[in-house]
C-alpha cells in the first residue's frame, strides 16, 4: 500500500506527554499512530508545536538537534532495537543498537543502518526540508513514514507480525531549538532516550 493511501484514523492514538524535568517550559502536544499490513509498518506523528527549527538534511545527520520525532522499537525479544529519528523536514537517522552503553565513539555495540535500507523507508513531512529561521508562532505539522518489515527481519531474524508483542518508545525532542524539550510516551528514568528497559509494549493487531 502506498503511504499516501494509508488511513491512519483506523489506528489507536498514543500521546507523547512524559516530559523530562530538564526540558524548557515548551510542551508540544504530540500524538502518534501505527498501522501495518504484514509487509510494511506505517507511522504517523502529529505535533502542535512552536519554536520549530529543522536544518539537518543528510541521511544519518544528528536530527535530534532539530525539532524531531522518534520511534525506537525492539521487534524481537533478546535482540537489539532500531531508532527511527525524523526531523520536521523529513530527514532520517537510523541505527540498529545492540548495546546502548555509551563510549567515546558512540554506543558500545551498534550498526549504522546502510543507506540502501534507509532509501526503503519512505518519509513524508508537511513542512519543507529546511525550516530556518525558527518558526516561533504556533504551528501544526506531521511526519508519516512507511518502513518495510523486511528491514527488521534482516537484522534480528524473522520478526513477529499480527499478534506479536514488541517493545517500543516514542519521543519528541528539540535539542538545539530555542526551547529544548524531551518528551516520551513511556517515561524514561534519565535524560537518555536509549533506555530499552524503559520501553513500553506494542501489540500488533
Amino acid at each position: 500500500m502506498a503511504l499516501e493511501a494509508v488511513d491512519f484514523t483506523h489506528a489507536e492514538e498514543g500521546r507523547i506527554g512524559e516530559a523530562r524535568p530538564e526540558s524548557s517550559d515548551h510542551r508540544p502536544e504530540t500524538a502518534f499512530r501505527l498501522l501495518h499490513d504484514g509487509v510494511n509498518l506505517y507511522v504517523r506523528f502529529d505535533v502542535k508545536d512552536r519554536y520549530v527549527r529543522s536544518v539537518q538534511t543528510a541521511y544519518q545527520a544528528p536530527v535530534c538537534t532539530d525539532s524531531c520525532v522518534e520511534f525506537f522499537v525492539q521487534p524481537k525479544a533478546g535482540k537489539g532495537y532500531f531508532n527511527f529519528e525524523v526531523n520536521a523536514g523529513g530527514t532520517l537517522l537510523l541505527y540498529y543498537v545492540e548495546d546502548p552503553a555509551r563510549t567515546e565513539s558512540g554506543f558500545k555495540r551498534y550498526t549504522v543502518v546502510p543507506v540502501e535500507w534507509g532509501r526503503k523507508v519512505v518519509v513524508r513531512s508537511s513542512l519543507p526540508a529546511v525550516v530556518e529561521p525558527e518558526i516561533a508562532e504556533p504551528v501544526a505539522w506531521h511526519v508519516c513514514y512507511q518502513l518495510p518489515l523486511a528491514l527488521f527481519d534482516a537484522f534480528v531474524g524473522e520478526a513477529g507480525r499480527s499478534g506479536a508483542v514488541w517493545r517500543a518508545n516514542f519521543y519528541k525532542c528539540g535539542d538545539k531549538t530555542s526551547h529544548p524539550h524531551w518528551l516520551a510516551w513511556s517515561p524514561v528514568s534519565a535524560l537518555n532516550f536509549h533506555l530499552p528497559e524503559c520501553f513500553g509494549e506494542l501489540v500488533l493487531e
